[in-house]
């Protein structure tokens, strides 16, 4: 197959969606799939000998990282040069919005993706009332494609209920080769821990923002002082959050990829992650990989993957004293955390990305062939009935398959 990708996030911007996105452009090539990627300005012209057509774009207010291109952007000629079978809009906001439409001009069949709970985000910023509208683009921009997928469960139902139509869950996979156990090393436990090998060492990682709400770890310390803490990763919120953690036995390192990441996953005894408005949570899955004890929402994504007891802890979403009280669980009881750290890692090994991608190919082919999606235990699809929407953006304006 011929697929032509369009993202609103791509390298140098390290988050899910672009982890998700490598793995994806990485596994087309093993396969043997032509691919193009249309994205925000990229540091290579080439990613897994996928070609990168790039647009400059303007950073969103809410999410300076996140550079928007304009919807009016052109990029039919390069899809008439290319002659996809199909477009695969990844998180379509401005720039997948347009791949959507030059795709239906065109008559190529397109698939959607979504990845992150943005009007749940506009909740914790305070901007309640942005819910709606932000529900409303989504949803008619989610109307164009011929099969809509999402990370989990949860998002699915969250979806149905929001009136997303033709749904079907696209799980995530995990390299337990790259994130294992056995790369625990006594180099990165005295770094993490700031000299403090023999400290419990808890661990976060993920972007530093608001809607994270890392700052939840922040009485841990104080509740637990023998603990040692590290969070991997950056963000708008770093300087704040570092000036809220000063004085405290908290390392930042920044981000960290590759091998690097998976050495400050191992040297860590736990993984501590508040967030509640999480799709999936990669690295949930990552921290499993490398056999930690995890304490997650009960909410969202985790869902999925965790369960209470068996390879995690769950906290209740809204109560940052359950969230404490879940960690102290795993800091009292050490027997405890390394069962749920061995059955977290049993649970990685049957997520290979392999699997998750082959089954994604799957879906690829099945729209190209114009069949009807059809419910399936293993990846289901709701196929949703409701009236016509306008369309977010000026230039697409009552367009209609």
């Amino acid at each position: 197959m011929r697929i032509a990708l369009f993202t609103e996030t791509f390298l140098p911007k390290v988050d899910g969606i672009v982890n998700t996105l490598c793995h994806l452009l990485e596994h087309l090539a093993v396969r043997g799939h032509d691919s193009i990627l249309f994205a925000p300005t990229s540091p290579a012209p080439v990613y897994a000998r996928t070609p990168l057509v790039t647009f400059s774009g303007r950073p969103f207010p809410l999410y300076p990282e996140l550079k928007l291109v304009s919807p009016t952007v052109n990029i039919r000629q390069h899809l008439l040069d290319f002659q996809p079978d199909l477009v695969h809009a990844v998180q379509p906001i401005t720039l997948g919005t347009a791949g959507i439409w030059h795709a239906r001009r065109l008559g190529i069949p397109v698939v959607a993706s979504y990845h992150t709970d943005i009007a749940g985000y506009a909740a914790q910023w305070g901007m309640e009332w942005l819910q709606g509208p932000i529900w409303h683009t989504f949803r008619a921009i989610h109307d164009k494609a011929d099969l809509n997928l999402c990370p989990s469960t949860a998002t699915l139902r969250q979806l149905q209920a929001q009136n997303f139509p033709r749904l079907r869950v696209w799980t995530r996979g995990v390299d337990t080769t790259q994130f294992h156990p056995q790369w625990r090393s006594s180099a990165w436990r005295q770094r993490l821990s700031d000299g403090h090998p023999d400290a419990p060492l808890l661990l976060y990682v993920g972007r530093l923002s608001l809607e994270k709400r890392v700052d939840w770890l922040r009485p841990l310390l104080d509740q637990f002082p023998h603990i040692r803490l590290a969070i991997v990763g950056d963000g708008p919120a770093r300087d704040k959050l570092e000036q809220l953690f000063a004085g405290t036995p908290t390392h930042f390192t920044g981000y960290l990829r590759g091998a690097d990441l998976a050495h400050a996953y191992a040297a860590a005894d736990a993984f501590t992650f508040p967030s509640a408005h999480e799709t999936l949570g990669n690295v949930v899955l990552e921290a499993m990989a490398s056999g930690l004890p995890v304490v997650v929402a009960r909410s969202g994504g985790p869902l999925d993957v965790v369960t209470q007891g068996q390879n995690g802890l769950f906290f209740d979403p809204d109560d940052p004293a359950d969230f404490a009280a879940q960690v102290g669980k795993l800091l009292a009881d050490a027997p405890l955390a390394a069962q749920l750290g061995q059955q977290a890692r049993q649970t990685a090994e049957r997520r290979s990305w392999t699997q998750v991608l082959d089954g994604l190919l799957a879906d690829y082919a099945e729209v190209v062939a114009g069949r009807e999606t059809a419910v399936a235990p293993s990846r289901p699809a709701i196929a949703t009935r409701r009236p016509a929407v306008k369309s977010p953006w000026p230039n697409v304006e009552g367009w209609r398959l």
